[in-house]
């Protein structure tokens, strides 16, 4: 997991994939923190991608750097807990013009069921579950 984070951390920008209806929707993140063992991202509750992952929880991130990409899927499950937002903001301190652990909005998600395979064209596959 640690790998999988590191990959994203040195993209600086990933790609989150979300389904609404049957329209496949996609945009820029950028939070990647490993707290309790788990793989985290963060967003806002009143934003769109938000309520896409709580119709369908089923996501794909995908990043490339270097010559090589990542493709990771999973569901997202929501983690209210002050701590684990605390731990986010603390460790992407730029958020916290827009975020507070303690306000309604910000939400925290760690993936389920993981599965990250980072791909290039002249190395076999590596496959990471999490």
């Amino acid at each position: 997991m640690k790998e999988v984070q590191e990959f994203l951390k040195e993209c600086g920008v990933y790609y989150l994939a979300t389904v609404e209806d049957d329209q496949p929707r996609v945009r820029p993140f950028g939070t990647a923190e490993i707290f309790e063992d788990k793989l985290y991202i963060q967003t806002g509750k009143k934003k769109d991608v938000y309520k896409q992952i709580e119709e369908n929880n089923k996501v794909e991130i995908c990043a490339f750097k270097d010559g090589k990409w990542i493709r990771i899927s999973g569901e997202l499950v929501p983690d209210d807990r002050v701590e684990a937002k605390k731990d986010m903001l603390d460790k992407n301190p730029n958020l916290r013009g827009m975020y507070n652990e303690n306000d309604d909005n910000t939400i925290v998600l760690y993936f389920k069921s993981g599965k990250a395979v980072i791909s290039s064209f002249t190395e076999a596959p590596i496959e990471i579950e999490f």
